[in-house]
């Protein structure tokens, strides 16, 4: 909507409606976004799967996973939104969309996704999350030490 349309563009970078957005921008943006996204909920969840391990209750590992990981995914998340905040004020129109796609982007999955909706569902799926079918379990199953030498 902001540079396709123009809500904005004018009165913060001075541009007009591009009227359309390159082909490659959204693709990159999503390409991206769902990398870092997934990077963090796999750092998020393996934390909670470590809680619930130890205490037995889903609920308990959503708030000490969320707990012990939020401050350091959000640290990160605001660092790289304000990096690509900055790149936007890039002289090329095409960086300026790509740096505001992706800074909304990392914003909403910081707040909307990774801060709300994770821990809900994970909440609402109680222990469930946690269900493997029979043949992974068996391929994860932690085996015991070889021996030195064997």
């Amino acid at each position: 909507m902001i540079w396709q349309h123009g809500y904005g563009s004018d009165a913060i970078w001075g541009i007009q409606a591009t009227g359309s957005i390159p082909s490659w921008i959204p693709l990159m943006v999503f390409a991206f976004l769902f990398g870092l996204s997934m990077d963090y909920e796999v750092f998020i969840l393996a934390r909670m799967r470590e809680e619930y391990d130890e205490s037995g209750s889903t609920d308990t590992a959503v708030v000490r996973g969320i707990g012990r990981t939020g401050r350091l995914v959000t640290s990160a998340a605001l660092i790289l939104f304000l990096s690509f905040a900055s790149m936007a004020s890039a002289p090329d129109a095409n960086v300026k969309m790509l740096a505001t796609g992706l800074a909304a982007g990392i914003i909403v999955d910081a707040t909307v996704i990774r801060a709300l909706l994770v821990p809900a569902v994970v909440s609402l799926f109680g222990r469930w999350n946690w269900w493997l079918p029979a043949p992974a379990a068996r391929v994860l199953r932690v085996r015991p030490a070889v021996e030195p030498g064997h």
